[in-house]
């Protein structure tokens, strides 16, 4: 299958540019350090996407995956709590978050139990 057809790495690049597109209203401070970082992570959670759909070994992959993800979520959120981001904007990247987890999740429980077949 190839990846970037696949509903998480889309739900995950869409959530890439929104953060792009946001970073340009963070106040300097935040720009270079927080904007970039969230970023990195999102570039890499997608680098982990691909890697797992490629790779017959996908559980520490996809683990690596959600690690990430929490890292992003716990980054939006600070976003918004430096008040970068509005409380809507806010909504809709916990929106694209929470679906790129919980594919993760399925993704990852599903790939447990090929190997345990």
């Amino acid at each position: 299958m190839i990846y970037d057809n696949l509903p998480v790495y889309k739900a995950t690049y869409d959530l890439l540019l929104m953060i792009f597109q946001l970073n340009r209203n963070f106040q300097r401070d935040y720009r270079y350090t927080l904007g970039e970082n969230i970023k990195n992570e999102l570039i890499n959670l997608l680098v982990c996407i691909y890697n797992a759909n490629s790779n017959s070994q996908k559980a520490p992959i996809l683990a690596k995956a959600r690690e990430h993800v929490v890292i992003i979520k716990l980054q939006i959120r600070l976003l918004m709590d430096l008040k970068q981001i509005s409380i809507k904007q806010y909504a809709a990247a916990a929106e694209l978050i929470e679906s790129v987890s919980k594919q993760l999740t399925a993704w990852h429980k599903s790939s447990d139990k090929l190997v345990k077949q």
